[in-house]
C-alpha cells in the first residue's frame, strides 16, 4: 500500500496540474517606438528550452495571441507574444485594423525590425535556449514570421497558420535559415492557388526545407474560435482544421528541437 502511495505521489508532483504558467508584459523598443509583449513560461521547468516568437493577427496583440503563448508555455516552451504595432496600439474593427497593418505591408522592412526587436527580448531571456528558436504567426502574424526567416534571423523553423504567403521580396527567400511549415485553409480565399504556386516557386528556387498542409473547407482565420463573430465574408472558425494544424505545429517542432 505505502509504495503504492508512492508511486501516486510522483504521478501527480510531474502531472500539468502542479506546473505553473508565469506571464508578464515586457515594455521594449525598436527605435524610438515602445512595443509591449507578453512572455509565457513554465516555472516549473528547469534548465533551458527552445524558444517560441508568436505574432499576433492584424487587429495588434491582445487575447488570442496571448492565450497561444501560455499554450506553447504549457507544451514546454518559453513563449513571446510580440507587439507589432506599439504599445497600447490594437484595433477593434476589421476597417481599423487594415489601416494598422497596412504601413507594414508595404513596408517589409519596417514589420521585420519589428519582428527583430521582438526576437531579441525572447533570445534574451535566461530560460530561453538561444539555438532553438522558431516562431509562428496567425494571418498577419504568419506573413510577419515568414518575412522574419527571409530576413535572415536565426529560426530553427517557422509556423505559418493562415498568413499572406506573398513578398515583394521572394529572392530573399535564399536567407531563409530553417524549415518552413504553412498551414493554410483551401477555401482561403485571401490566399488563393496563384498566391500558394509563387510561394511555393520562392521556396524551391531558394533551396528551402518547406512544407504546406492545406486544410479542405477552411476558409481564413480558421484557428480563431472568434473569427465567426466578424460577420465577414471568408473568414469563419474551423474546429477540425484548428486542431489538426495545432497538432501539425507539435510534430513540427518535436522533429526540429529534437
Amino acid at each position: 500500500m505505502r509504495s503504492w502511495f508512492l508511486v501516486l505521489f510522483l504521478v501527480l508532483a510531474v502531472s500539468p496540474v502542479f506546473a505553473k504558467v508565469v506571464t508578464q508584459t515586457v515594455d521594449y523598443k525598436d527605435g524610438n517606438q515602445v512595443l509591449e509583449g507578453y512572455l509565457a513560461y513554465d516555472d516549473s521547468i528547469q534548465g533551458k528550452r527552445p524558444g517560441i516568437l508568436v505574432v499576433h493577427e492584424w487587429n495588434g496583440l491582445g487575447h488570442y495571441a496571448q492565450f497561444r503563448a501560455r499554450q506553447m508555455a504549457r507544451l514546454g516552451y518559453v513563449a513571446f507574444a510580440a507587439d507589432i504595432y506599439g504599445k497600447g496600439v490594437s484595433a477593434t474593427t476589421p476597417d481599423d485594423a487594415l489601416k494598422l497593418a497596412t504601413p507594414f505591408y508595404k513596408d517589409r522592412a519596417l514589420l521585420r525590425a519589428r519582428a527583430a526587436a521582438a526576437l531579441d527580448v525572447l533570445t534574451g531571456q535566461p530560460q530561453t535556449d538561444t539555438a532553438k528558436i522558431a516562431a509562428i504567426g496567425y494571418c498577419f502574424g504568419g506573413t510577419t514570421a515568414l518575412e522574419l526567416a527571409r530576413s535572415g534571423a536565426a529560426l530553427a523553423g517557422v509556423v505559418s497558420f493562415h498568413g499572406g504567403l506573398a513578398t515583394p521580396n521572394p529572392l530573399d527567400a535564399k536567407n531563409i535559415k530553417g524549415r518552413i511549415l504553412v498551414l493554410t485553409g483551401g477555401d482561403d480565399a485571401f490566399i488563393g492557388p496563384d498566391e500558394r504556386k509563387a510561394f511555393e516557386d520562392e521556396m524551391r528556387s531558394a533551396g528551402v526545407n518547406w512544407e504546406m498542409d492545406i486544410y479542405g473547407g477552411a476558409m481564413h482565420a480558421f484557428t480563431n474560435p472568434a473569427a465567426d463573430s466578424h460577420h465577414m465574408k471568408n473568414i469563419a472558425y474551423n474546429e477540425q482544421a484548428d486542431h489538426r494544424s495545432w497538432q501539425r505545429m507539435q510534430d513540427f517542432f518535436g522533429e526540429i528541437f529534437k
